[in-house]
């Protein structure tokens, strides 16, 4: 099966024929099953605004990435709420790589049905390269390539900075891995509600009350990609952000262990909240400091499995908290990502540019728009307050120890949940000089 590409990047630049790994698959139908659920999720819309009575599903791309020592394909849902990425580890390649990049490949009919016949002893040999070349006993297939979509560039900025708060809270065997995924609610369920997964003796159930030692699940029917691979699972983990373990509906990373590889999928807080609208990167994003810190980061990064924030900080000569808001920076334009069972940032490039990435964020454009019409003054008499001119109507911000608020109806609706809002931001432009 050959599959093309849209060129990839590497150590040395951009390259329209790069050559990443050639070799066999150590456990091909493993392999080949955990392709089908990367791609499944990434034809699937998981939610449907009101109103929209189709949904052209036109990109369905993974992207592939080569650390050296292990490749790793990612895709988005349609809705951006579910992200899913196989890890094929070191003890999982026939071989090591010829290189590291980044590239993005078609799933399309028919390299899912080629895969999908894969079974038993078959091999499976894999070239990631100028195309990306899956053989078979079957049969050979050409597929064009599609653009990636801007969506998931959004996608993978919130992805990585959800990741990187989660610490994991929940691991159960594989055979309580089956009963509880086996009980998830389907497609036909309550979509809308938010439930968590609690322990329950050796396994798992599901809840309404969330607290301590449970994961949020919100539609917990998007989980169900994970079953046609528990019979090659080892074990599940369930991760939650750092600290928060209330009744609010959150993020959550599942993991699904294998022989030599891991198949991850990250749930957004509600069904019909995708990744690509949060917001929470702005921060980074409005910090000027960080984009110098990010330019001198970036030089420095080589595709990494696993980066080393206290090396960087080091060599960079820069505090620890510094290269942290680089890195997510760098995560803004898909250039790092989270690996949370390795609890580090790994390095992957992406074919966008910054003015692409100014584009995506209206409402940092809109913040600094605000800030060059002198709309934002401080109050003379408490400086925890600040008033910003929106149009006709001038909105309070309020500096507290648990965050800034804002007297807009935005704020209002989502109270910080997604990310600060376009007044909120100009004030912090504003308080930085």
């Amino acid at each position: 099966m050959l599959l093309s590409t849209s060129g990839g990047r590497t150590p040395h630049g951009l390259a329209e024929h790069p050559r990443f790994f050639d070799g066999f698959l150590v456990n091909p139908e493993q392999t080949a099953t955990a392709l089908l659920a990367v791609a499944r999720v990434a034809r699937t819309r998981y939610y449907v605004p009101p109103g929209m009575l189709a949904a052209v599903l036109r990109a369905a791309d993974p992207v592939v990435t080569s650390n050296g020592d292990r490749l790793r394909f990612e895709s988005f849902s349609a809705c951006c709420g579910v992200y899913a990425r196989l890890d094929v580890l070191p003890g999982g390649l026939g071989g090591p790589a010829l290189d590291t990049g980044t590239t993005n490949v078609d799933f399309n009919p028919p390299m899912r049905e080629a895969l999908a016949r894969v079974g038993g002893l078959d091999p499976l040999h894999l070239r990631v390269g100028e195309d990306v070349v899956v053989t078979t006993i079957e049969a050979s297939v050409t597929e064009k390539k599609v653009p990636l979509p801007e969506r998931w560039l959004k996608g993978f900025a919130e992805v990585q900075l959800a990741g990187s708060v989660m610490r994991p809270v929940l691991e159960v065997p594989v055979v309580e891995a089956r009963r509880f995924l086996r009980s998830l609610p389907s497609a036909r369920g309550a979509r809308s509600t938010t439930l968590f997964a609690a322990p329950a003796g050796r396994g798992l159930r599901l809840t309404s009350r969330g607290g301590p030692g449970t994961v949020c699940l919100a539609g917990p029917e998007r989980l169900r990609v994970l079953e046609p691979l528990l019979r090659f699972a080892r074990s599940l983990r369930g991760y939650a952000p750092d600290g928060e373990a209330g009744a609010a509906a959150t993020a959550s990373v599942w993991e699904l262990e294998m022989e030599g590889a891991r198949l991850v999928v990250t749930l957004s807080p509600e069904v019909s909240r995708g990744f690509s609208g949060e917001g929470g990167v702005l921060w980074d994003l409005a910090d000027e400091q960080s984009s110098d810190d990010a330019d001198l980061i970036s030089a420095m990064l080589a595709f990494e499995p696993r980066i080393d924030v206290d090396r960087l900080a080091t060599e960079a000569d820069l505090s620890g908290a510094r290269v942290l808001r680089a890195l997510g920076r760098l995560g803004a334009a898909g250039r790092v990502g989270y690996d949370t069972a390795e609890q580090a940032f790994f390095h992957r490039e992406l074919p966008y540019d910054a003015a692409a990435l100014a584009r995506m964020h209206p409402r940092l454009r809109d913040a600094r728009a605000l800030l060059d019409a002198a709309a934002v003054r401080l109050d003379p008499t408490d400086h925890d307050l600040a008033h910003v001119r929106s149009g006709d109507v001038e909105h309070v911000v309020q500096h507290t120890p648990s965050g800034d608020r804002c007297s807009c109806p935005w704020y209002g609706k989502h109270k910080g949940s997604r990310g600060p809002c376009k007044h909120v931001l100009a004030v912090d432009l504003y308080r930085r000089g």
